[in-house]
């Protein structure tokens, strides 16, 4: 067996960190295409043309179109020919940083993330995930090398809405439990080996982390107050469940997200809020040890992550709809398959509706 980890070239996290961005991009190209959203650009501008001034580096900017789809991908990649750029810098939330992947990969130039939200795990990966114009998940598009660099300035991460930081502890928190489905499945992981050791230990690291900052990481986000667990849970969200997830391999949590995105209602909500569902029916499809089960329920519960399909605005719950989800998890190019037992649609749709159920003893409900 060949064992394979990932990791971007270089990770860089603290306060103030993108007031130095000119002497981590200039290395690898001048003129920056930066692909934003209209809130980001306004996040980060000043700073970014403080940083640059007196230098031979430039920027323009592109506003996301808030699809990380083929056609907002082609659309990009031509505005990055039209101008004459040669990098790509990705600013926001998880689906800029899949575009700006995928338009880096395309035109054959470097790429830059920085994160301004803690939301996904998506910054460190080599991987973005393709959805329909209309927010429908389509495939992976695995690419073959991670970003040159990831840039993490927690002062503004921890000026961002706290549901953004608690919706990317529930993407972290698959990370553990779909690495460990695979470890015991020798599932192969996202960067085509089997699962390192260090994959392993980052997956369980996050978990750990999560535990334990967890909790007061969501107060101190909530005050805008960039605390020790604050900076600990950034990391956890942004590099250890980056590399953890792609080193570590995808299971069940996320292929269930995917089924959800059939239902038009979830689509109002984070990925890893949805994310943060399927670790719960992934651990009732395993049958989990119930402390492991009611620590996991006790924690989304706590941070305020969905804990029943009312939480995810799904109220039509009959199962013809719940088996639409299932049958999209299941599909054939996503990753059920990495589970250490077979998987049917019907198991899938059994353990949505025992999670929910629950979910609701649980609270009372």
């Amino acid at each position: 067996m060949t064992t394979i980890i990932a990791s971007p070239t270089r990770y860089i996290q603290g306060d103030n960190a993108l007031a130095e961005i000119r002497r981590h991009v200039e290395p690898l190209g001048k003129k920056l295409l930066i692909l934003a959203s209209a809130s980001g650009k306004a996040r980060v501008e000043n700073l970014v043309a403080e940083s640059l001034a007196g230098s031979a580096c430039s920027a323009h900017y592109e506003l996301f179109n808030g699809e990380c789809s083929r056609q907002e991908i082609q659309r990009i990649r031509a505005v990055y020919e039209q101008t004459g750029c040669d990098l790509v810098v990705g600013v926001g939330g998880g689906k800029i940083h899949d575009t700006a992947k995928a338009v880096a990969y395309y035109v054959h130039c470097p790429v830059v993330i920085v994160p301004t939200v803690a939301s996904t795990d998506a910054p460190c990966s080599a991987l973005s995930v393709i959805y329909s114009e209309s927010g429908v998940f389509e495939e992976y598009l695995f690419l073959p090398t991670n970003p040159d660099v990831v840039l993490v300035d927690t002062g503004i991460v921890s000026r961002a809405p706290a549901r953004l930081l608690i919706a990317g502890m529930g993407d972290a928190l698959s990370t553990y439990f779909e690495a460990r489905a695979c470890a015991r499945s020798c599932a192969t992981n996202c960067v085509g080996g089997k699962p390192t050791l260090a994959a392993q230990g980052l997956a369980r690291l996050c978990y750990d982390t999560l535990l334990a900052d967890g909790v007061q990481a969501a107060l101190a986000v909530r005050e805008q107050a960039c605390t020790k667990a604050l900076e600990n849970i950034i990391e956890a969200n942004t590099y250890l469940s980056g590399v953890g997830f792609e080193s570590g391999g995808l299971a069940g949590a996320h292929a269930i997200h995917n089924g959800f995105t059939a239902l038009p209602e979830t689509h109002a909500l984070y990925h890893g809020e949805k994310v943060a569902f399927g670790t719960l029916t992934q651990l009732v499809l395993e049958n989990a040890d119930k402390a492991e089960l009611a620590t996991v329920l006790d924690f989304c519960r706590t941070v305020g992550l969905p804990t029943t399909l009312a939480d995810l605005g799904v109220t039509d719950t009959s199962r013809d709809r719940l088996m639409r989800v299932a049958e999209l998890a299941c599909a054939p190019n996503d990753t059920l398959g990495n589970m250490p037992f077979p998987v049917t649609p019907a198991s899938v749709c059994a353990a949505i509706v025992g999670a929910d159920a629950l979910g609701r003893a649980r609270a009372g409900r």
